[in-house]
């Protein structure tokens, strides 16, 4: 499809995606999916399917974004044994890790939800992340060169950063996400703070990308707020923790 001809803003993409998606009932609950990472039809295929790749056999560790379409790869990490790193929404409470060790195999499905993972997991200290081994992002849309589109608020490009600061992840961990065949586009305009992902699955295919360049390095602290960083209290630990050193 063309909703990512050049020349589109990522919002103008975004607003594109969510009525496609809408308007052809794509969409899954939660809806409207206006002003979300959307949920889809065949989000679980998706899932099954990322966790059928080599990136996800090998990892011992695995973060996954808390958004309604990656439910099913949230359960799968924990039903395949690998410790569950998820952000809380909007970073407020930082990270919560999922050891599926430590939860009734009964209770996955419920773990892979926000209020279930509050439930059954615990809030990560800045100095306990572990290290990373995988990354599953959840996209609006992605073009076929590995720029994705968020809902714009910013959040995983956020979250990269404070795993890059602390060293829990590296240039070299493998981003990926799932989206149904609609999100994908031509073009998406990609800026320094962008996540480029390794590859692309949908209920359909899987879209290997082959040079994903070079990702941000941590975090871009101009181009956050005073206001921003203080919305996000692991952001003003992290910034307090740096200038100390």
């Amino acid at each position: 499809m063309q909703a990512g001809e050049a020349g589109l803003s990522k919002e103008e993409i975004r607003r594109r995606i969510w009525s496609i998606m809408e308007e052809n009932n794509i969409a899954r609950f939660p809806r409207p999916v206006y002003g979300r990472i959307p949920n889809f039809v065949g989000s679980d295929i998706a899932a099954r399917k990322l966790s059928e790749q080599e990136e996800f056999r090998l990892a011992r560790v695995i973060k996954v974004n808390p958004d309604a379409p990656q439910s099913m790869v949230r359960y799968l990490t924990l039903l395949n044994g690998k410790l569950l790193i998820m952000p809380t929404p909007r970073l407020r409470s930082g990270f919560l890790i999922l050891d599926p060790h430590k939860i009734p195999r009964r209770a996955y499905s419920e773990a892979s939800s926000i209020s279930g993972a509050f439930r059954y997991g615990r809030v990560c200290g800045i100095d306990e992340i572990p290290s990373v081994d995988l990354i599953v992002a959840g996209s609006v849309a992605v073009s076929r060169d590995g720029v994705r589109v968020g809902k714009g608020g910013g959040y995983s490009e956020i979250e990269y950063g404070v795993l890059r600061e602390v060293g829990a992840v590296d240039e070299d961990t493998p981003i990926l996400t799932t989206v149904h065949d609609v999100q994908i586009v031509d073009f998406v305009p990609k800026e320094a703070f962008d996540l480029t992902v390794n590859a692309i699955i949908t209920p359909t295919k899987i879209i290997r990308v082959g040079d994903v360049g070079e990702r941000p390095k941590g975090i871009i602290w101009d181009k956050l707020s005073e206001e921003r960083i203080k919305e996000i209290p692991i952001l003003a630990q992290l910034r307090k923790i740096k200038l100390s050193t």
